[in-house]
């Protein structure tokens, strides 16, 4: 009992730590100005939550309307697109006979232990000899390939995809491609979803390449400009509650993405960790 009671005790400050800053996002977004460096996190006299939302659809001429479409434009493209490559390039290291296979996949293996931000000026110095630098496609084009999604693609298509499906599909006269893609994508849905899902969160909340690619505000993702105008709020603190706002605004997609997809990334997840 007291086993159980001390993991209930764990679970519940972890439930409290990941909460409360959602928590404070809520209340502190309910606040002007005043009330937000004044009063205390949970003490509210009057909802200004209207007021706020307004001031932050009206600054810049909607920049932050922008800066969620531009942040909606790079994550839906490197979900969907970046997700449908690793899941092929996850299916061919599983499924295809080729020289070289284990070696190659080993190559892929090394760059999850890259950290990200470690490729980012590498990756600044060659977009800038393509002149790529400050447009949509120095964002877009880094995140269609993930090596981690490649490693979870490949224990997805294990999973989910049968040898004999496959040798069916090829006695019918399907080749490589049409057989990838009219029979073993349907079958890899969850796997995709769940590739796609993770991807999608990752370039939301992607910070230091869109700080160092990006120099024109009307291309920032959403993190990177909402920083910007926190960067404002030392000398006009007009700017803080519209970082509040924006903060909470920002996790709206992110949610809607996380509860529409439930169903497919809790039957992926479930599957690939009994596999």
């Amino acid at each position: 009992m007291a086993g159980v009671a001390v993991t209930n005790a764990v679970l519940v400050l972890g439930a409290v730590y990941m909460v409360f800053p959602v928590l404070w996002l809520v209340f502190a977004s309910l606040k002007d100005p005043a009330g937000l460096y004044s009063t205390s996190v949970f003490d509210i006299d009057r909802w200004f939550i209207g007021d706020n939302i307004a001031a932050l659809v009206a600054e810049g001429d909607g920049l932050f309307v922008r800066w969620i479409g531009n942040s909606l434009l790079y994550s839906l493209a490197g979900a969907v697109i970046g997700g449908i490559v690793s899941t092929a390039a996850g299916y061919a290291f599983d499924k295809l006979r080729f020289r070289g296979k284990e070696s190659l996949f080993g190559f892929v293996l090394v760059g999850v232990l890259v950290p990200n931000t470690a490729t980012v000026l590498p990756l600044y110095m060659l977009f800038s000899q393509l002149g790529m630098v400050n447009t949509v496609w120095a964002i877009i084009l880094p995140s269609l390939c993930n090596p981690f999604n490649v490693y979870l693609a490949r224990a997805f298509s294990r999973a989910y995809v049968p040898d004999e499906t496959l040798e069916a599909a090829h006695v019918d006269g399907a080749g490589a491609v049409r057989t990838f893609f009219s029979v073993a994508l349907p079958m890899l849905a969850p796997g995709f979803v769940t590739i796609a899902l993770f991807q999608f969160f990752a370039v939301w909340s992607n910070y230091m390449l869109p700080l160092v690619m990006l120099s024109d505000p009307t291309l920032y993702p959403v993190s990177l400009g909402i920083s910007h105008w926190q960067g404002l709020t030392a000398v006009d603190p007009r700017y803080a509650p519209l970082v509040v706002t924006g903060s909470l605004l920002s996790l709206v997609p992110l949610v809607i993405a996380f509860i529409s997809l439930q169903r497919y990334w809790r039957a992926g997840m479930t599957e690939g960790s009994v596999k």
